[in-house]
């Protein structure tokens, strides 16, 4: 049945008009999940990385760094809906503070790299379909941003959802759009090679890429990085940080035994037994911010050397078809991860970047942070830290979670300046200029409660 599920995956892409790339990876990853791979990395066959390079211990003329950023271009991930927050449009257009969403902040911080170095410096997002009209719709407020032509955004590709008992392709007439998955981020390069970007990008004389996900505001672009990349000679960099207790979940880099490659291990790529090992912050000190820099020159060789499949290692996602209904038919998605790139080129690096380069918005709570007191936001773009920590924020899943319950029990953000933590368990409204000193504990209390106005919390 799998020859046959294979042969109607392609046929149904083909009929979608998915890229050729994009076909050729997917056939290439079905294989691997024919023959029982799920991906998984084992602990015996890796070793801790311990000691990345530093950016602190970095020396990059303003010379250089200004002539890497003429050479490079910013692309961000901008293909998803928010849907765990209660999104239905693209997660980018939620606003942050001041009334600006992360398009807007994106699009000031690329502005500003290019008057402050005379950079060309383009920006491109990698959109899905169900973002793609959302983001190009609000990038008309800023024309300034098109360069040379190119287009502002790119689609990634979509796959077929593969039925778990026979990996034939799924049909769900009831909403064949839930029929298609996109491929993890990992299709960030069939995707540039099949929408000729990456050949655009070449013939207007970049050399250099930096990628980072959409909702990640600390990853701007960085002159300096950029001087460093370009000094290196690398193919291919990741940018990592150093691990505190509060960074579990998050993949990490590692050296593969066998032949001392530089390694992505994310969880779904570990075995539910050695998860001890892959969120003690000691053993693997250092966590993937899922910051990337790539030479786009080398790039294109690795596909087409490779006829398109870079050979990235498969993830196996097992699902239900329509992801609202766990009595769906069970589905399996195939997915890669970008940053496991790493391990495709050889003499790729890593470097260790401060903590205000990864400023992720995945929940309400990192939302919170960001909106309040515990950063400024300069006219760059920027969110500049007003304190030397960032108080651990634990807001109640059945009351905070999506955007809606959020805004309406939180109009206005506490200050948090001087917070340590905020746990809130339970129903509660915050009124306006609430501040939070120390640890701060709201318990549940079984009805609607309300903080008052200039109330202080904690110790």
């Amino acid at each position: 049945m799998s020859r046959a599920g294979l042969e109607a995956a392609r046929a149904k892409m083909e009929a979608a008009g998915v890229a050729a790339p994009a076909i050729e990876v997917f056939s290439s990853f079905y294989t691997q999940l024919e023959s029982g791979a799920t991906g998984v990395i084992r602990e015996e066959s890796i070793e801790p990385l311990t000691d990345p390079p530093m950016l602190d211990d970095v020396a990059v003329s303003d010379e250089q760094a200004r002539a890497a950023l003429d050479q490079l271009v910013v692309i961000k991930l901008n293909g998803g809906l928010g849907t765990s927050m209660g999104l239905d449009k693209a997660k980018t257009l939620l606003e942050v503070r001041d009334g600006l969403n992360f398009l807007d902040l994106i699009a000031r911080q690329v502005l500003s790299a290019r008057a402050e170095h005379g950079a060309r410096l383009p920006v491109l997002f990698m959109t899905s379909f169900r973002t793609d009209a959302d983001t190009r719709d609000f990038l008309t407020r800023y024309p300034e941003l098109a360069v040379d032509g190119l287009p502002l955004t790119f689609l990634q590709n979509q796959e077929p959802k593969l039925r778990a008992d026979d990996l034939t392709p799924v049909e769900w007439p009831d909403d064949p759009s839930l029929e298609w998955c996109p491929p993890g981020h990992g299709d960030l390069y069939p995707a540039l090679e099949g929408s000729g970007v990456l050949d655009q990008l070449l013939a207007a004389g970049y050399r250099y890429a930096c990628v980072s996900n959409g909702d990640n505001l600390g990853a701007a672009p960085s002159a300096r990085i950029a001087g460093w990349f370009a000094q290196s000679g690398a193919p291919y960099a990741a940018e990592l940080c150093r691990r505190t207790v509060n960074d579990k979940k998050g993949g990490h880099l590692a050296i593969r035994k066998v032949d001392g490659q530089l390694i992505l291990r994310d969880t779904a790529q570990t075995a539910p037994e050695e998860m001890d090992f892959f969120t003690d912050e000691f053993r693997h000190p250092f966590f993937h911010t899922n910051n990337l820099w790539f030479d786009l020159v080398r790039l294109k060789e690795a596909l087409v050397e490779r006829n398109s499949v870079l050979g990235l290692p498969l993830i196996r996602n097992e699902k239900t078809v329509d992801p609202t209904d766990s009595s769906s038919t069970p589905v399996v998605q195939i997915e890669s991860a970008m940053g496991a790139a790493i391990e495709v080129f050889e003499g790729a690096t890593a470097i260790c970047v401060g903590r205000d380069r990864f400023l992720p918005v995945k929940t309400t709570n990192e939302l919170l942070l960001l909106r309040s007191d515990v950063y400024d936001l300069d006219e760059g773009g920027h969110l500049v830290a007003r304190t030397g920590h960032s108080p651990e924020i634990s807001l109640d899943s059945a009351h905070f979670k999506t955007i809606a319950k959020f805004d309406e029990r939180i109009p206005h953000a506490p200050s948090l300046r001087d917070a340590t933590s905020l746990k809130v368990r339970g129903d509660w409204t915050f009124g306006r200029d609430v501040r939070v000193v120390g640890d701060a504990v709201l318990d549940d209390r079984g009805v609607p409660q309300r903080v008052a106005d200039g109330a202080e919390l904690g110790q």
